[in-house]
């Protein structure tokens, strides 16, 4: 973004919020410019940008953002996430927007913990938490070069955005906080997210539709490229949904490498909106078991539709490639359609994965959550609204037992796939409770029972 005015702050003790806002307030209404945070800590509350504006941290620029959720009361935003309704830089309705520079933003999420839970691996979350950055309704947004760390709850949250980019980025999250997700692309038509580094206990970058105040979907999601980044995810390292009450089409995936992750590549349709024409190529993977109270099985990839909501089913996902991926895995690749929308015209190809024993068992079943079950947990079942709950028999409910064990590769109710130079290696002899069959193939039979075909 080009600046026609430069205002410089320099770092001074005390809440700088007012200072900091009247500038970003004179900058834009002269027709904006760069906003300069210099050497030194900024402690602040609430930021709102304005069109033209350039928050530009300088080198050895420490934005602190003040912990504490009523700090944030002044920039509340329409889309709620997790209970929030607000955070720490927003903006809404403005063009030409830019977060950039070599900075730092230390968002202290240590500040909105409140327990450990120890059974399922995680902390727990204060009940409201503020995201970092929410744009709502703006166009040609640009973050580049910033380093975001600590982030309590979604790190970069773009909702109904229209030419977006995000560049050389590094986010840097408690990896056992949950819904610190990296960057969240929700209704955004037109974005390049590229050369990214993102380490969270979340979804590391997420594509959805979330739906409205006026419960519409907000928008489409479509366009979308994202190349060359780098991810650690506990959760999905590249996703799409779980919210998906719009459409999504026209998605790339290139380039990536995913390590440390519960699952590598997943497209998740749960509330209404078609995903179609979505491609992951040349991507390389690394990913491991968790324990059963978090999110995924060590699935490289995971392509499922469940209807969690009886009057909303969920869309169908179709026209999907999946192409040059190779890697680790201690889970399976699943495609399964639980809902009646479907899966159609699925290509691998050029898929080589090396499956390996993980030591919780916990890859040995297949993860169809978030399921109707935990949107809102029952105090006495235990559970977290859309992460987990427990059934009467102490299981997980939506972690489901593969039949006749775990196999390489579990496509369900599938209509349309295709796999050209797909190796899954494994080990021999095969661990207890493997599947013998590389491959399994299930389809519903009209009763409603399974029938196998391999």
């Amino acid at each position: 973004m080009t600046s026609s005015s430069l205002i410089a702050i320099e770092a001074l003790d005390g809440d700088n919020t007012e200072r900091l806002q009247a500038a970003i307030d004179s900058l834009s209404a002269s027709g904006g410019g760069r906003l300069e945070l210099q050497a030194g800590i900024h402690l602040c509350q609430g930021l709102r940008l304005r069109s033209g504006i350039d928050l530009h941290l300088a080198a050895g620029a420490i934005l602190r953002p003040i912990p504490d959720y009523a700090a944030y009361a002044h920039t509340a935003v329409s889309v709620i996430a997790e209970k929030s309704d607000r955070g720490m830089i927003v903006a809404k309705g403005a063009r030409r927007i830019s977060l950039t520079g070599e900075g730092r933003i230390e968002a202290g999420c240590e500040s909105f913990i409140i327990g450990d839970d120890e059974t399922v691996g995680t902390f727990i979350p204060a009940e409201f938490r503020p995201r970092v950055v929410v744009f709502e309704g703006c166009d040609e947004v640009e973050v580049s070069a910033l380093h975001i760390s600590r982030s309590p709850m979604w790190t970069l949250h773009f909702v109904d955005c229209t030419d977006v980019r995000v560049r050389n980025v590094t986010i840097d999250n408690d990896r056992r906080l949950p819904n610190t997700d990296g960057i969240v692309l929700d209704a955004c038509r037109g974005a390049v997210i590229e050369d990214c580094t993102i380490s969270t206990a979340d979804d590391g970058i997420c594509l959805k539709t979330s739906i409205g105040p006026d419960g519409v979907a907000i928008g489409r999601c479509e366009n979308i490229l994202v190349r060359r980044c780098s991810v650690q995810s506990l959760s999905c390292a590249l996703k799409i949904g779980t919210e998906t009450h719009g459409d999504v089409t026209n998605v790339v995936f290139e380039d990536c490498s995913v390590s440390a992750s519960n699952r590598g590549l997943g497209i998740f349709s749960r509330d209404g909106g078609r995903i179609s024409n979505v491609r992951f190529s040349r991507i390389a993977i690394e990913c491991c078991e968790t324990p059963d109270g978090f999110w995924g099985s060590g699935e490289a990839l995971t392509v499922n539709v469940v209807d969690r909501v009886t009057e909303r089913p969920a869309g169908a996902i179709e026209n999907l490639i999946v192409e040059d991926v190779t890697g680790q895995m201690e889970g399976a690749i699943t495609v399964i359609a639980a809902g009646p929308a479907g899966i159609r015209n699925v290509w691998l190809r050029r898929v080589g994965i090396e499956q390996r024993p993980g030591l919780l068992g916990t890859g040995q079943t297949y993860d169809l959550r978030p399921t109707n079950a935990d949107l809102a947990p029952k105090a006495d079942g235990g559970g977290r609204a859309n992460a987990w709950t427990r059934g009467s028999d102490g299981r997980v409910i939506g972690l489901q037992d593969y039949p006749a064990g775990m196999p390489g590769i579990y496509v369900a109710d599938v209509t349309g796939i295709l796999m050209n130079e797909v190796r899954i290696t494994r080990p021999t002899p095969l661990p207890q409770g493997w599947n013998a069959i590389d491959a399994v193939f299930e389809t519903a039979a009209p009763d409603g029972s399974g029938a196998w075909q391999n």
